[in-house]
């Protein structure tokens, strides 16, 4: 009874998320961007397989990816020589990410460069940095100093890279911590921080996603330094559909490569859950049933979810992209893309789980709403930027340069905490959904302005990880200062009583 009811407020959930973005397509629809009836059919059918997909992954996650990386995590904590948990989280990082769907969709992007080439490289660019983040839990180092180096390192290899690559390489590492990776890394993230019982063991279980987002941005960087290849980009082809008939066509051709992708998907992680099993012996029979449920529902939700966007939102947000971009109004793209990436972030699958472990974490004084809002206002700044780089041509460089030198200066004056959900919140809210809607509609809006897809349409989802890192940091700064007023009040008051009880005495 009490599963069912979890359940529900899942599927509930998804459907406050999803809803807002269904309506602002179909807004755009019977206005600036008329649709035929099949796609719009596309669109809606898509939009049910995301909600209920969403709510049984989510709920699917909670009964089995966390479960098993809070044990992973607690087990790699106790244990006496260090060469064995680094030699695990190594192979966990990269497996797990060979297994992130959104990678092949990475891979394809980049086709001058072999696909296992470019794979095997940001695995272990993933496990490298798991690595080094299990290490900064471990010996307490601060996660802001961590990340003035490597993004120092990261802007150097930038500027020695093939400039068509930069964006792209960016865009990895939003792509990469998709909807499976992040549940895992950020629940192995509490259960490494587990056994600390200092103050700081809380704000230490977060900053894993951030780092591990690094290193596939450092892995495409070298592949384009050393590798040199062409910057080309495979040639995008939109399903095209007239009739209610041919929209389920789409949904049936595409459903069983889906069902393949997500079995491969998810092999690697039971398997490892298997043999960590086997091996530890952590869980009992009832908690093993239930990871063994759980994995159940996470396979078919993924499978809904992804069928879901890929089939069905993808296409239209290509249509949307172009219709508007090559019609007189395209300056609109800016304010419509703003709105969309205010509403399309609460529908990313990894968004619930971190505003979850967020607000269970903090005991409630981070609420779902604060990060919500805060990730909200951020991918809206984001892909507002992205239309206007794609309207004007400008560099990306001008606007992440500055970016995440005001992301990385607030790190040393807000509360630690906030830095780690800030950058672990860039890696959650540049999921499937801003790969199969946000980059198609910037792909369809360039390629009707006439500009360089490489340049100017890839580096939106590098937009959408960066600006969090500020919206979710000033918020921080702004608690922090009130939280000091209010001490400075307290003190004032106390004072004040002290004077009046002295008078008296």
């Amino acid at each position: 009874m009490r599963l069912k009811k979890q359940l529900k407020e899942k599927v509930m959930e998804s459907v406050t998320s999803v809803l807002p973005i269904t309506f602002i397509v179909f807004l755009l629809s019977i206005t600036v961007v008329p649709m035929e009836t099949g796609v719009m059919v596309l669109f809606l059918f898509g939009a049910m397989l995301l909600i209920v997909g969403m709510g049984l992954f989510t709920f699917g996650v909670d009964l089995s990816m966390i479960l098993m990386g809070e044990g992973m995590g607690v087990s790699m904590s106790k244990a006496k020589n260090m060469l064995i948990p680094i030699l695990i989280t190594f192979f966990l990082g990269a497996i797990i990410t060979i297994a992130e769907p959104d990678l092949q969709v990475l891979a394809n992007q980049i086709p001058s460069v072999p696909n296992l080439t470019l794979i095997l490289a940001v695995s272990v660019g993933v496990g490298v940095f798991l690595v080094i983040a299990l290490l900064r839990i471990l010996f307490k180092i601060r996660l802001s100093i961590l990340l003035v180096i490597f993004y120092g390192i990261v802007f150097l290899l930038a500027a020695l890279a093939p400039n068509d690559f930069v964006p792209a390489a960016f865009d990895s590492g939003g792509v990469t911590t998709g909807p499976i990776t992040v549940p895992f890394i950020m629940a192995f993230g509490v259960g490494l921080s587990t056994l600390r019982s200092d103050k700081a063991s809380s704000e230490d279980s977060f900053g894993l996603v951030a780092l591990c987002s690094i290193g596939p941005i450092l892995a495409v960087l070298l592949l384009g330094i050393f590798y040199q290849p062409e910057a080309v980009t495979q040639e995008n082809t939109m399903v095209t559909v007239n009739t209610t008939v041919e929209a389920m066509h789409a949904f049936r051709v595409e459903l069983p490569l889906y069902i393949k992708e997500i079995s491969l998907a998810l092999f690697p992680i039971i398997f490892a859950f298997a043999l960590y099993q086997i091996i530890f012996k952590r869980f009992g029979k009832r908690k093993l049933v239930r990871a063994l449920f759980g994995f159940g529902l996470t396979y078919i939700g993924l499978i809904m979810f992804l069928t879901g966007v890929n089939v069905g939102f993808m296409p239209v947000g290509q249509l949307i992209g172009s219709e508007i971009g090559g019609s007189p109004y395209k300056y609109l793209l800016i304010p419509i893309g703003m709105v969309v990436g205010y509403f399309i972030v609460t529908a990313e699958p990894a968004v619930h789980v971190l505003k979850t472990q967020v607000e269970e974490i903090s005991n409630g004084l981070i609420t779902q709403n604060m990060i919500g809002n805060s990730l909200s206002i951020g991918v809206a700044i984001s892909v507002g930027l992205s239309m206007t780089r794609i309207l004007f041509g400008i560099n990306i460089f001008w606007i992440l340069i500055p970016g995440y030198l005001i992301a990385l200066v607030l790190s040393f004056f807000v509360p630690p905490i906030y830095t780690g959900i800030a950058f672990d919140s860039g890696g959650v809210a540049s999921g499937p959904m801003t790969a199969t809607f946000l980059l198609p509609l910037a792909m369809g809006a360039c390629e009707a302005l006439g500009g360089n897809m490489m340049t100017d349409a890839f580096g939106i989802v590098a937009l959408v990880a960066m600006t969090p890192l500020i919206t979710i940091q000033v918020l921080g700064f702004k608690t922090e200062m009130q939280r000091r007023y209010t001490k400075r009040r307290l003190q004032k008051r106390v004072e004040q009583m002290d004077d009046v009880i002295t008078y008296y005495d």
